[in-house]
């Protein structure tokens, strides 16, 4: 063990110098070893993952052990919650919300199924290196604008401004990101060209104008960010960074309000704990796991790593030489590698430079890192000992591996968190989503194809921790499982107002009752295993829709014994069902049975105060279609249409037929489901109508061609084609190729059955021309 530890010791002492990818890549190999056997950097034996004591029924998927591990919180049914929060700099998009709907369920689960009392705590990044070049740039280019510079001016500068861009294209190696560059420079090249062809058609200025805004719109990017390139330390507007954060702060939590996520119990923001910062990095550095260097303070990995009980990187030991991971952790405006004894070492305090927030503290003026304000926050609400700990995947390493290590070299313990949740990847159609990339779907953007409650069923449908892949297929498959469960409530609610139909001197639980209720019970069962086997949402749901299934099965054979169903079996299940989706989160309002009819602005007992009006109204149609149709009135019957088709559906109201003397079917369904339905109907006919229009076309055409076919002598039919023959025999079939040579017997051979084939559809159209064939010799 002695040697193992000389040569890691070695390989990190010749990466520092050398830079060496090779001993990186041995040092990988080492690591993964150690993290296997449960040994740090000293050889000493660590454990992987102390097991809280206690036992329960629900395990989770725990990213420190990467296995399932037995859920047991410090504190009886207490669970101490922390999450990181969004960097709030730009409008949130799909991939914040595959984070925090994922945690929302999780949340919502161990919360109302398994009754745990979760405090949640959830942080706000408001100070960041995103933060300040995004306010920088902003205020930069709304100055630039506001200048009204010339035309020429303009181009000038915005040519200047893509040099940079067409650099960074030919020297990425990622090619997502050298196909966003070329895609910026090739639209800015294009607006550019717009407006030098209008400023020589066009002497006004008035009449450039729409181009130039739309330049200045597409150069964007690139404009600002060679803006700040020249003057963004010249900025001391510090309100412009607390204006960008209060925007899209407050454009977060409604988001996170649209989809129906809780929120946090308690709300912190990082630049409300400087003092708390300070306080914490001096306990790092008092207790040797941290230096000052140049007005900066480093967490130093090394000797944390080194250390008896502690080890470095617990969630990705193998990445812990990723180098470009770690300078992406450390931001664009934290690249100061001589200022630290390790390129691994990351910062937990940044001195500010000109054009920075700027905060006081014993190190000169200054803001914390990224890593450390998770550690402040949590352990300022928390304490020193954290049940769970939320994120993204991508946040595994550096942030979290990070946050790990400065707070266990704080509190001088081994386990800060017990039980790391990782939400898993999002991507679009199976590309990676990605911000920086301008590859993103905005959660404003979703909204407008689909409910929140569609889109939580696409989370629900897939694994919490895997990639979820938001796709086309996806987002049908949450449609129409939206559709299921809607339509089963209605059904349900539409038995449940009619008669139960029994009479005194019998019941109504027979072997079909029985058969439906050992069914329930089986479901119910097998949906809490599953839900303790790591909150498997996906199980959950098939039994969910099993269960909705098995019951219209139940309802279906009741109707053709023409029985009325059970209405406490049916009740039963349909209270459970709607439990089980406000547990998801899928259900906002407390709903005895099925979704909310109207939204939150409706009187709660809309459908209540309405159903007898509409009730009423359903009857007299059905009784003036009936004597309608035996009279044969078809405009009576256009109007009890139109009644059905048109009006309802404007006041949120489906009604469907039934035939064989039944009473009509009362749904209550919002009135833009309702429209939707309609629309996409319509869709449905119109594209039916087209592919029907397109077959009638295709047969006409198909009919033509083989009409004019049978228009042709057969003799005639070879004689056109002098790029393949060049000579023919009596009848007209081809003897020779095209360069003069005789064909083979047996594609001469073929060639007359094609003569003969042509020659009975010309005869078969052509009455008497069988004696113009007989004399073919003579053409």
């Amino acid at each position: 063990m002695f040697k193992i530890k000389n040569i890691v010791l070695t390989s990190l002492k010749y990466h520092e110098l050398k830079g060496s990818f090779f001993f990186v890549s041995s040092l990988h190999i080492v690591r993964r070893r150690f993290s296997k056997e449960g040994e740090n950097m000293s050889g000493r034996s660590l454990p992987k993952w102390i097991a809280p004591e206690g036992s329960g029924e629900l395990k989770l998927y725990n990213s420190l052990t990467r296995e399932k591990n037995v859920f047991v919180p410090q504190n009886g049914r207490r669970v101490l919650w922390y999450s990181c929060g969004p960097t709030v700099y730009d409008a949130s998009h799909m991939g914040h919300a595959r984070s925090y709907i994922t945690f929302d369920i999780l949340r919502r689960v161990l919360q109302s199924y398994f009754n745990y009392d979760v405090f949640y705590v959830m942080n706000i990044t408001d100070i960041d290196d995103k933060i300040i070049f995004r306010a920088r740039r902003n205020h930069l280019l709304e100055k630039y604008n506001e200048e009204n510079n010339s035309p020429e001016k303009i181009i000038e500068d915005v040519n200047a401004a893509l040099e940079p861009y067409v650099k960074k294209m030919e020297t990425s190696t990622d090619e997502d990101k050298k196909n966003m560059y070329s895609r910026i420079i090739e639209k800015v090249k294009s607006s550019m060209l717009r407006l030098k062809d209008l400023k020589v058609s066009n002497s006004n200025f008035e009449s450039i104008k729409p181009a130039l805004e739309e330049l200045l719109k597409d150069a964007s990017d690139p404009l600002s960010t060679w803006l700040d390139l020249q003057f963004g330390s010249n900025v001391t507007e510090q309100r412009i960074f607390a204006k960008l954060t209060q925007h899209w702060e407050n454009e977060f939590h409604k988001d996170m309000k649209a989809l129906n996520i809780l929120p946090a119990d308690c709300l912190t923001r990082i630049t409300q704990y400087i003092p708390e910062c300070v306080t914490f990095i001096q306990r790092v550095m008092d207790n040797g796991y941290a230096y000052h260097s140049n007005g900066s303070v480093y967490f130093d990995t090394i000797k944390f790593g080194s250390s008896e009980k502690h080890s470095y990187a617990r969630l990705v030991p193998e990445a812990v030489g990723d180098m470009e991971a770690l300078a992406e952790g450390e931001g664009e405006l934290s690249q100061n590698p001589g200022d630290k004894k390790s390129e691994r070492d990351f910062a937990l305090w940044k001195a500010s430079k000109p054009g920075e927030p700027a905060w006081d503290s014993p190190w000169g003026k200054g803001r914390p890192g990224w890593h450390v304000e998770c550690s402040v926050m949590a352990s300022a609400i928390l304490g020193s000992s954290i049940d769970i700990h939320t994120g993204g995947v991508d946040l595994k390493f550096p942030h979290h591996d990070n946050e790990l290590a400065q707070s266990e070299a704080h509190f001088g313990v081994c386990q800060w968190i017990h039980y790391f949740l990782h939400a898993g990847h999002l991507t679009i159609e199976g590309c990676k989503m990605s911000k920086s990339l301008k590859n993103f779907i905005t959660i404003k953007e979703a909204l407008e194809r689909n409910s929140a409650r569609q889109i939580r069923f696409a989370f629900l449908l897939h694994a919490w921790n895997s990639t979820l892949d938001y796709s086309e297929n996806v987002l049908r498959e949450a449609e129409q499982t939206d559709k299921l469960f809607n339509d089963f409530f209605l059904n349900v609610k539409d038995v449940l107002r009619k008669p139960e139909g029994t009479s005194p001197s019998s019941h109504n639980y027979h072997e079909l009752e029985k058969d439906l209720q050992e069914k329930f019970l089986a479901k119910k069962a097998a949906i809490h295993d599953v839900l303790c086997d790591s909150i498997d949402t996906p199980s959950a749901m098939r039994h969910l829709q099993d269960l909705v299934k098995q019951t219209n099965i139940y309802i279906s054979s009741k109707k053709d014994k023409r029985e009325s169903p059970n209405h406490q079996a049916l009740e039963g299940i349909a209270k459970y069902l709607t439990h089980m989706l406000r547990v998801f989160g899928a259900i906002e309002e407390e709903q005895t049975i099925g979704f909310p009819v109207a939204g939150k602005t409706a009187a709660v007992n809309h459908e209540d105060v309405a159903m007898p009006y509409v009730q009423l109204l359903a009857d007299f149609r059905d009784d003036i279609r009936s004597i309608a149709r035996e009279e044969k009135v078809t405009r009576i019957l256009q109007a009890c249409d139109k009644l059905r088709d048109e009006n309802l559906p404007e006041l949120g109201v489906k009604l469907e037929d039934v035939e064989g003397g039944h009473s009509p079917v009362i749904k209550f369904v919002d009135r833009e489901t309702l429209l939707k339905e309609k629309q996409q109907q319509l869709e449905e006919q119109e594209k039916k109508r087209k592919q029907k229009e397109e077959a009638k076309k295709k047969l006409e055409a198909e009919k033509a061609a083989k009409e004019a076919k049978a228009k042709i002598p057969p003799w005639e039919m070879f004689k056109h084609e002098t790029d393949k023959y060049s000579q023919f025999d009596e009848q007209g079939v081809p003897t020779h190729d095209q360069s003069g040579e005789p064909l083979s017997g047996k594609l001469i051979k073929k060639l007359k059955k094609s003569y003969q084939q042509q020659e009975k559809l010309y005869n078969s159209t052509r009455p008497g021309a069988s004696e113009a064939a007989n004399g073919s010799t003579e053409h």
